[in-house]
Order: C-alpha cells, then sequence, then structure tokens
C-alpha cells in the first residue's frame, strides 16, 4: 500500500463520515419530532434523555471524525509534502 493510496482513502473516509456528520446535524435541527418518532419505535426514551443522548452521541461521533479520519489525512498530506 502506498501513500497516496491511503492518502486516498482517509480523504474519501473523511468526506463520507463529514457528510453523515451534517447530515446527523441538520437533522437534528431541522427534524427533532421526527428522529425522535423514528428512533423511539426501537429505543422507547423520554424526550429529555433522548435529546441528552443525541447531543452525546454527536459529539462522541465528531471526536472520532476528528481522530480517526481527519487527522490522519493531514499528517498523510504533511508527509507527502515533504514538511516532516
Amino acid at each position: 500500500m502506498n501513500m497516496q493510496l491511503l492518502t486516498d482513502f482517509f480523504f474519501w473516509c473523511s468526506v463520507i463520515n463529514g457528510a453523515l456528520l451534517a447530515l446527523w446535524v441538520v437533522l437534528m435541527m431541522l427534524a427533532p419530532d421526527l428522529v425522535y418518532k423514528t428512533q423511539y419505535r426501537w429505543f422507547p426514551l423520554g424526550r429529555e434523555a433522548f435529546a441528552e443522548t443525541m447531543y452525546r452521541f454527536l459529539g462522541l461521533f465528531k471526536i472520532l471524525y476528528l481522530m480517526f479520519n481527519l487527522v490522519p489525512w493531514i499528517a498523510l498530506k504533511i508527509l507527502a509534502s515533504g514538511l516532516a
């Protein structure tokens, strides 16, 4: 596996996961009732518990996105440019 292939892999992982994160945030902002009703079928939680859980999962997803997608892609770009 060469550096260009790894760079491309992490770039596309970052794009796809960033789009999922953005979609999740937009849905939670614009249609929270739809998300709550959809999830309530599988996980019957109160409204406040649901909101807190979604907030925590969004934060965790954002941290994992940064650590495992964006940072490796940036590091590979730096290595490829010869700055390291």
